[in-house]
C-alpha cells in the first residue's frame, strides 16, 4: 500500500491532500461550534456560512505557503513552521470576516477556536503521514548498523536528523566531552561521556562510530581516533565545514577516515606568505599536471591567482580531468587565472622548448616522472629516459628561455638508493645542481657544445620528500582495496618503514621551498618519525571495525601477509645523503648540502648513459649509476 501511494501521480497526491484539508477544515469548524455551545452541533441558518468559508479561505492560503509542494515523508521542522504560519494567516482572515459580518447564530469566538483545532488536525495529519510513508518501523528492523555520533554539536544533531529520515542506522546516542551535555538527551538520544564508550559499544552492540567534529583540530581528532582503535567498530567521519555549507547532512556524506587520520601526526602547516610569493599574476608551468602531485600542485597554485597556469601532461585523459576540475574551482572561487591544457611529453625537447618560448613562464614545477619502483626496475632504459633526460629537456628549455625559477619534485628514494627509480631521481638532481652555476653551457643535442657559455638566469632547485599518502602509488589505496575484498593486506617486510606526508602537504612544501631557493638548493622536510608499514596496515584494519587475523590464530577478520621485498625496494628510506642540514625560514623545511659534479664533467657521462638507456643496456646503466650516485647499491 505504501509503495502504491508513493507511485501515484503528483496531481493525484495533490488532490487527495487538498480533499483531506477540506474535510479537516469542516471538522474543525464542527468541533469549534460543539465546544463553544457545549453540545453536539448541527448547523442551521447562517451557521452554514463559516462551514463553507473555512475551506474557501484555507486552501488558497495553503497553496500560497507551499504546503502542497512538501514531500511528507521528509517533513521536518521547517514544514511544520510553514504550516503554523499558514494556519495563522487563515485564522486572522476568518476572525476578521466573522467580526465584520456578525452573522446571527455564529459566536465570535469561533474565529479563535476553529484555527487552533484546525492547526492540531493539520499538524497531526502531516506527522502521521511522515511516519507511515517513511515506514519507520520497517526500516528500523533492516538497519545497516547501530551508530554512536561523537560530537553533540550542530553537525552531530544535523546528522542525527538525517539518520531519522533515512533509517539507515539505529542511533544509540551521542558522545561528547562537554560535562554539561553528559547525562542529558538530544531529540530523545542520550549523551554519554568518552569514558563510557567501551561499555556502550558492548551493551548496545554498536557497529559504527561517526566523528561529527568538522571544526576540531587535527591533534584532537588523532587523540580521539587513537582512543577508539581497540574497539570492534567502524570509524567514519563527516566532511569539513566547507563541505557542510548548505547546512544539510545526509548519510551519503559519511566516509572513511581521511589519510591525515591514518597518518597519525599533525600535517606541516603552510606559510601563507611563502605560498603566495612569486605566483600571483605570473605565468606558471607544471609538468605531470595530471598526476597525484602535479594535480595537487595545480590546485594550490591556482588559489594564489597566477595570471596563467600551463598544464603540461602526456596523458590526454589525465589532462582533461585536471583541466575540468580546475575550471570548476576557478568558477566557484571567481578566480581569473587562465588555464591552458597542453599535451606533451618532457622527453620531447622541441615541444618543451616551444612551450617555454611561446608562453614565457616565470616558474616551472617539474613533477613528471616515473615513480613506481618495481615498474622502473623492470624498464630501466625508459625510466632513465623519462626521469633523467626528461628533466634535462625541460631544464634546458627553461634555461634557454630565461625562466626565472625551476623546481624539481624529487624523492627520499634518491638518497643511497637500492633501485633505478631512486638513482634516476638522484641523477636528475645532479643535472640541476650542475646547471645551477653562475654560467651555463650552450647545448647541442642536449649536451655541451664547444662554443662559449651563456648567462644563467634560471634558479634551479629541488624538493625532496617521502611517500605521499593516497597518491596513485601509495599503499593506502592498495590497502583499502584489499580491505574491501576481505584481505589479506600485503606488506613486503615486517620491518619496512617509510616517511609519509599528505598530498596537499607535499604540494605546499614544494611551493614554499621553491620560493626560498637561491640556486642549486636541495630542500628536505622535517617529517618526524618514519611510519612502519605493518603498523599502518593494522591501523587501517582496526579503524574499519575489524580485527587482525594473526598468524596461527583462528579468530580474526583480516590477515596481514608478508610477501617479501620487491626488486629495488629497501627497508628504510632516508632524506639526507650528508649530515648537518641547514635550517631555513620555514621551521619544518631544511636545506641539504649534497656533493655534485660540475657540468663539464657530468655532460660526457650523461651522453654515455643516454646511449645505454636507448638500447636498454641494464648492466651498463647500473654501472654508470653506481659510479655517480653516492650510496647506490643495486639489489
Amino acid at each position: 500500500m505504501r509503495s502504491q501511494v508513493l507511485n501515484w501521480p503528483r496531481v493525484t497526491k495533490f488532490l487527495l491532500v487538498m480533499a483531506l484539508d477540506i474535510v479537516m477544515a469542516v471538522t474543525a469548524m464542527w468541533m469549534a461550534f460543539s465546544l463553544r455551545l457545549d453540545m453536539l452541533h448541527w448547523p442551521s441558518g447562517m451557521q452554514w456560512v463559516p462551514y463553507g468559508l473555512a475551506p474557501v479561505l484555507a486552501i488558497p492560503v495553503f497553496i500560497r505557503f507551499g504546503l502542497y509542494r512538501a514531500i511528507f515523508r521528509y517533513t521536518g521542522l521547517a514544514a511544520l513552521v510553514a504550516t503554523a504560519q499558514a494556519v495563522a494567516v487563515y485564522g486572522v482572515l476568518l476572525c476578521v470576516l466573522l467580526l465584520w459580518h456578525k452573522w446571527p447564530g455564529v459566536p465570535r469566538t469561533i474565529g479563535l477556536l476553529q484555527p487552533l483545532i484546525f492547526l492540531v488536525l493539520v499538524g497531526t495529519s502531516r506527522a502521521l503521514a511522515r511516519f507511515w510513508l517513511s515506514d519507520a518501523g520497517r526500516l528500523a528492523r533492516q538497519v545497516e548498523g547501530r551508530l554512536l555520533i561523537y560530537g553533540a554539536g550542530s553537525a552531530g544533531v544535523q546528522t542525527a536528523t538525517a539518520i531519522g529520515i533515512t533509517g539507515q542506522y539505529k542511533l544509540v546516542g551521542f558522545i561528547d566531552d562537554d560535562a554539561s551535555k553528559i547525562r542529558r538527551s538530544i531529540n530523545g538520544a542520550p549523551v554519554f561521556g568518552p569514558a563510557e564508550i567501551p561499555q556502550i559499544v558492548a551493551k548496545h552492540e554498536v557497529t559504527d562510530i561517526l566523528l561529527a567534529l568538522p571544526s576540531a583540530s587535527r591533534e584532537r581528532r588523532n587523540s580521539i581516533i587513537e582512543s577508539l582503535r581497540g574497539l570492534p567498530v567502524h570509524i567514519r567521519t563527516l566532511p569539513a565545514w566547507a563541505d557542510l555549507a548548505s547546512g544539510r547532512v545526509t548519510v551519503r556524506d559519511f566516509r572513511d577516515l581521511d589519510v591525515e587520520d591514518l597518518l597519525g601526526r599533525m600535517p606541516v602547516p603552510p606559510d601563507a606568505d611563502l605560498l603566495a610569493r612569486d605566483l600571483m599574476g605570473r605565468v606558471v608551468l607544471v609538468t605531470g599536471a595530471g598526476g597525484s602531485i602535479g594535480s595537487e600542485l595545480c590546485r594550490q597554485i591556482v588559489l594564489q591567482q597566477p595570471r596563467q597556469l600551463l598544464l603540461v601532461e602526456h596523458s590526454e585523459f589525465a589532462l582533461y580531468a585536471i583541466h575540468q576540475e580546475l575550471q570548476t574551482l576557478c568558477a566557484a572561487g571567481e578566480l581569473k587565472t587562465e588555464l591552458v591544457p597542453l599535451l606533451g611529453s618532457v622527453r620531447n625537447y622541441p615541444r618543451m622548448s616551444a612551450l617555454c618560448k611561446l608562453y614565457s613562464p616565470a616558474i616551472v614545477y617539474h613533477a613528471a616522472a616515473y615513480k613506481h619502483v618495481p615498474m622502473v626496475e623492470g624498464n630501466a632504459g625508459e625510466g632513465i629516459a623519462n626521469n633523467v633526460y626528461g628533466t634535462l629537456n625541460i631544464a634546458r628549455a627553461a634555461l634557454e628561455n630565461s625562466v626565472a625559477r625551476f623546481v624539481l619534485i624529487s624523492t627520499d628514494k634518491a638518497v643511497r638508493p637500492t633501485n633505478i627509480m631512486g638513482a634516476s631521481k638522484r641523477m636528475a638532481e645532479l643535472v640541476l645542481q650542475a646547471l645551477a652555476g653562475d654560467r651555463a653551457p650552450a647545448f647541442i643535442d642536449g649536451f655541451t657544445a664547444p662554443g662559449g657559455p651563456q648567462a644563467n638566469s634560471t634558479c634551479f632547485t629541488m624538493v625532496r620528500f617521502g611517500n605521499v599518502l593516497d597518491s596513485s602509488g601509495s599503499v593506502v589505496p592498495l590497502f583499502r582495496r584489499q580491505l574491501a575484498e576481505g584481505g589479506p593486506l600485503t606488506v613486503t617486510h615486517a620491518e619496512v618503514t617509510r616517511y609519509f606526508m599528505t598530498i596537499p602537504e607535499a604540494a605546499q612544501l614544494v611551493l614554499q621551498a621553491g620560493a626560498m631557493a637561491v640556486g642549486g638548493d636541495v630542500f628536505v622536510l622535517d617529517m618526524g618519525d618514519p611510519v612502519k608499514i605493518l603498523d599502518l596496515a593494522r591501523r587501517m584494519v582496526e579503524l574499519s571495525g575489524l580485527t587482525v587475523l594473526e598468524e596461527g590464530a583462528s579468530i580474526g577478520d583480516i590477515a596481514i601477509q608478508i610477501t617479501g621485498l620487491r626488486p629495488g625496494e629497501k627497508l628504510y628510506e632516508e632524506l639526507l645523503i650528508g649530515d648537518n642540514p641547514e635550517p631555513t625560514a620555514h621551521p619544518r623545511i631544511m636545506k641539504a648540502h649534497e656533493p655534485f659534479l660540475p657540468w663539464a664533467q657530468l655532460a660526457p657521462e650523461l651522453q654515455a648513459l643516454s646511449v645505454a638507456a636507448q638500447v636498454n643496456d641494464v648492466p651498463a646503466i647500473k654501472a654508470m649509476l653506481k659510479r655517480h650516485v653516492q650510496g647506490y647499491q643495486p639489489s
